[in-house]
């Protein structure tokens, strides 16, 4: 008996941090909008940043804001942002208004503890934002994922980076870098949508229908995208 209240009472105190970083999860779909345009903002301001030709040939860009790594217990990530993608029908249009999505699962590396990361994954291919619009996808079983390459002198073209679906980029303590998240899911946030943009709209109907306009705050993420990738590449099949 003794020793399953010790094991109750260690999994309360491994809870207990997970409490302390809930309050940015339960922030408004307008608040994380906000949020998510600061924080591309502010990541596509320091010198080695997301290298432009890469930017320029993503088709769709997440941003997922505090998203939290809980290393003990097996580890995992969970955490809530937006997507916007080009507009046209080859992706090769303007950035679109965002779709709320949310990742989840998965890992996030071996640091113990838990710890609130900034996430940015950049779409390369038509399949991979299809994919992603449709259903939820698993990063790195149905859509192919790898670290991205940081800085403007950073080789572009490079095996992984010609070959992945899904780059990601994370920053935590001030540090930014690629990173790998294999094994996460990524999926929208319907309930999210329907707070943002007041009724119920699918990821597909807000950043390829284009029946809604994007929100003040959802148009901060639109203008720092255009402001550093306003002319795509013709993006990969």
């Amino acid at each position: 008996m003794k020793k399953i209240w010790s094991f109750l009472i260690s999994l309360g105190l491994l809870a207990a941090p997970l409490a302390n970083y809930a309050a940015p999860d339960d922030n408004h779909g307008a608040d994380r909008l906000k949020t998510c345009g600061e924080v591309m903002s502010d990541i596509m301001d320091l010198p080695d940043n997301i290298p432009p030709t890469l930017l320029d040939k993503s088709v769709c860009v997440v941003v997922v804001p505090s998203v939290i790594k809980a290393a003990f217990l097996g580890g995992g990530l969970y955490g809530r942002g937006a997507m916007s993608c080009r507009g046209g029908d080859n992706f090769d249009g303007p950035w679109s208004a965002p779709s709320m999505m949310r990742v989840e699962g998965g890992s996030f590396g071996a640091q113990a503890g838990v710890q609130a990361t900034d996430l940015v994954l950049l779409i390369m291919n038509v399949r991979g934002a299809e994919s992603i619009l449709t259903s939820k996808v698993k990063i790195g079983g149905d859509a192919s994922a790898a670290a991205g390459p940081v800085g403007r002198a950073a080789e572009a073209d490079t095996d992984a980076s010609m070959r992945a679906e899904i780059l990601s980029y994370s920053r935590a303590r001030g540090l930014f870098a690629g990173v790998a998240i294999v094994g996460s899911t990524l999926r929208q946030d319907d309930d999210a949508n329907a707070e943002v943009y007041g009724k119920e709209l699918s990821a597909t109907d807000i950043v390829r229908g284009g029946v809604v306009a994007a929100t003040p705050e959802g148009q901060q993420l639109i203008s720092v995208l255009e402001k550093h990738s306003p002319q795509p590449e013709k993006p990969a099949k």
